[in-house]
């Protein structure tokens, strides 16, 4: 995590996470528009738009990954690698992507529907990312950093649902992953004191029952212990003097918040 130094830093990370939301806004369309294309075919798509508007991906090679957008599928939490399967109507597919643009980071994710699923899904994501937001709300200056964390616990409990314990949110700025983490459970007051300028990556992993996960044998997916479904969204946020700045919003949608 950096603090914000200065009106130029700020605008950096402004311009990469504007990248990672149109791209997103963009992938998401096609998955609405066309049920029936596969994991890799986003991974192609998503590349070719960060290049062309001058950023880099951020997770191609990152620890040996392979490619430059996580696409988690169902029961699959995080870190799914595109490949040869291909969307149909039923499934709920997490979008992850991360760029660097002129030496600093942005990082989002969202979790789409394709075609029709049951009411407990749409459940899932719609409580998964209202505890994005809530976790986002909590991010202000006077703040400790589990004040995020409990906010989304809470609201995620109170809604039925469990909030994955192995993996956090984290730090960004000037690298992918910085301190601190930033875990979506704990009580509250505790931790760092939240400063201005303080910029972090809040993204709730929302289980439909039990909160364990493992990992397949790729060494990179990992999914529900139960084989339940699992929902991701993510933010990039800077803490401001007022309320915290979305970075990771497209332009259209900063001006409806």
């Amino acid at each position: 995590m950096i603090t914000l130094k200065s009106k130029e830093e700020l605008e950096l990370l402004r311009e990469a996470g504007q990248i990672v939301a149109e791209v997103l806004g963009e992938l998401r369309e096609v998955i609405i528009t066309n049920s029936g294309t596969t994991t890799q075919e986003l991974d192609r798509l998503a590349e070719s738009l960060i290049l062309k508007r001058g950023a880099k991906p951020a997770f191609k090679g990152y620890r040996g990954f392979p490619s430059s957008l996580c696409t988690s599928i169902n029961e699959q939490v995080v870190h799914g690698i595109p490949g040869s399967y291909r969307l149909r109507s039923g499934d709920i597919i997490s979008l992850d992507l991360g760029v660097r643009f002129n030496g600093y980071y942005g990082d989002a994710a969202v979790t789409v529907i394709v075609g029709k699923v049951s009411d407990e899904v749409k459940k899932l994501l719609q409580i998964t990312e209202g505890a994005l937001y809530r976790g986002i709300k909590q991010a202000k200056v006077g703040n400790k950093l589990s004040d995020i964390s409990y906010a989304i616990q809470s609201y995620v409990e109170k809604n039925g649902f469990s909030v994955v314990r192995a993996l956090v949110g984290h730090g960004i700025g000037k690298a992918l992953h910085e301190e601190p983490a930033v875990p979506n459970f704990g009580k509250p007051h505790q931790g760092p004191l939240l400063k201005k300028g303080m910029t972090l990556a809040i993204e709730p992993m929302v289980n439909t029952k039990s909160f364990e996960v493992k990992v397949k044998e790729d060494n990179w997916t990992v999914v529900t212990a139960d084989g339940k479904p699992s929902a991701h969204f993510e933010h990039t946020i800077a803490i401001m003097k007022n309320e915290p700045e979305i970075l990771t919003l497209t332009k259209q949608k900063k001006r409806e918040v």
